[in-house]
């Protein structure tokens, strides 16, 4: 898929900080080129790394009643005609919590249950408000269930340190990403990505390689911009996002998303 040539097929979009600012409606530019591709009969997927449940309100305000969506970082698969997952790929999570632990004693962990909520082991900044029902509980209870996604926090410490911290670390059966502002970071069951998901969704779907296009913002799009034909960063992203996309385009609060697909779909 050529930037002016033929239009995409399956499109991959991120939502926080891409299709919207957290907190924030999706705004009315974005929500009519969304609206136009799959009009002209495009497989737009909302690939993100929220839970199923802080997925839905998304997918309902763009108006998508059918396909497919990404969740979790790729850790779930949902059928957005029946709003409920169809593949969720679970990881221990007591492993990673035990490592992380050690190397932070403070820090806070959100465990996904599926189309539920979280249970977290305390408050962390942003998660509850995107995680349905969100329960305290202790380390031993939120390890010992099954999680596709663990979000974890550190109220203390810098993202820079952090990662200085974690360079070395390796915890069998998990892979993470950082956040991009602020020390925390995300584990998923080892190599299940948003490209790694997209990868097998183009498959099912049968479109061409060729024919791929994503747009994101975060150090979680960094697969999935390498999977994609065409990989688009928006302005606001982290310069190591910006690097390895194909382009860039403008800010999440000018419509950058819009920007892309007006060039092939138009209402």
């Amino acid at each position: 898929m050529k930037r002016n040539g033929g239009a995409p097929q399956l499109i991959a979009l991120d939502v926080d900080g891409t299709l919207l600012r957290t907190g924030e409606p999706v705004s009315a530019r974005v929500r009519t080129a969304v609206r136009a591709a799959v009009a002209a009969g495009a497989h737009v997927v909302v690939s993100t790394g929220r839970p199923l449940v802080g997925t839905r309100p998304v997918l309902a305000e763009l108006g998508l009643v059918e396909g497919h969506a990404i969740c979790s970082n790729g850790a779930v698969q949902l059928d957005v005609a029946v709003a409920e997952p169809v593949a969720v790929h679970v990881f221990d999570p007591a492993p990673a919590v035990m490592a992380l632990r050690k190397l932070f004693p403070e820090m806070i962990f959100a465990a996904e249950q599926v189309g539920i909520g979280t249970w977290a082991t305390g408050m962390s900044p942003g998660e509850y408000a995107l995680a349905g029902d969100y329960l305290v509980v202790d380390h031993e209870t939120l390890s010992s269930r099954p999680t596709p996604r663990l979000n974890a926090w550190w109220p203390d410490g810098t993202a820079e340190v952090m990662r200085e911290l974690l360079a070395t670390l390796q915890v069998p059966g998990t892979s993470w990403v950082y956040g991009e502002y602020g020390p925390w970071l995300t584990a998923t069951r080892h190599g299940v990505s948003k490209g790694w998901a997209l990868e097998r969704l183009r498959c099912a779907l049968d479109v061409p390689p060729s024919a791929t296009l994503a747009i994101g913002d975060g150090y979680n799009d960094l697969h999935m911009l390498g999977w994609a034909a065409h990989s688009v960063a928006m302005a606001n992203a982290p310069a190591e996002v910006r690097r390895i996309a194909d382009e860039v385009t403008d800010g999440v609060d000018d419509d950058g998303v819009a920007a892309v697909l007006e060039r092939w779909f138009r209402p």
